[in-house]
């Protein structure tokens, strides 16, 4: 790819949700985004503004109708179902705003039913649990259900479970939104140290402007129009 490997590269991608027979919702993302590896990027926008829309296309959970969106040297609109699957299961790490947890189960095996998923062996599954929380201050409520955690503790959780495969890409989706400040610059500063000392690929949708100053590369999106804002 030359001097520098792109980890993502969108060109104008257009998404049909058909709802019924007579009604459909159209989103548009307009514009261009060329992501190179290890990349922290931030996208700001208002609520239905097509944050969203955008980060599921970048995690294969949805395809579009049209456009390419190139992911680790894969267009994903081209992958068949399987391959999409293998692609979200093993290169995507997915963070979410309400965390996603399963409730019932502990800190530890939260982490490690997502990696037997990922067909990991059940004893290098539990080592890299213990690893992870202990990387982020959680080893002590490792065997705490995630229900009866704070926000900030659950959300370390999520992040650490999402990072457990060492996925190419993290997709972050208002990860701080339901977070009291301090709580939100903690769980900010976890993904600085993941892009600055593993060298990850983030990408992160939020409508906070306090979030901004974590990017390497900053997007607004409005109204379905991208468009690159200077550092």
């Amino acid at each position: 790819m030359g001097l520098i490997d792109f980890m993502i590269e969108i060109h104008r991608l257009y998404k049909k949700y058909d709802i019924n027979d007579r009604r459909a919702i159209i989103a548009v993302i307009d514009g261009e985004m060329i992501i190179p590896d290890n990349s922290f990027v931030v996208i700001r926008g208002e609520s239905g503004s097509g944050k969203s829309t955008l980060l599921n296309l970048l995690g294969g959970l949805v395809r579009p109708t049209e456009g390419d969106i190139i992911v680790n040297g894969k267009n994903l609109r081209m992958l068949s179902e399987n391959e999409l699957a293998d692609f979200r299961n093993y290169e995507i790490g997915f963070i979410f705003q309400n965390y996603n947890l399963i409730p019932h189960l502990t800190a530890k095996d939260n982490i490690i039913f997502s990696l037997l998923f990922k067909k990991w062996k059940k004893n290098k599954a539990k080592t890299r649990a213990l690893e992870l929380l202990e990387d982020f201050g959680m080893l002590e409520r490792a065997h705490s259900k995630s229900s009866i955690m704070s926000g900030g503790e659950q959300q370390r959780v999520a992040i650490a479970r999402a990072i457990a495969h060492d996925p190419a890409v993290i997709l972050a989706d208002e990860p701080t939104g339901n977070l009291d400040s301090r709580n939100s610059e903690e769980v900010l500063e976890i993904f600085q140290e993941l892009h600055r000392e593993q060298k990850k690929t983030i990408i992160m949708v939020s409508h906070s402007d306090s979030v901004s100053r974590y990017a390497t590369l900053r997007f607004v999106l409005k109204d379905g129009k991208l468009s690159k804002e200077s550092i």
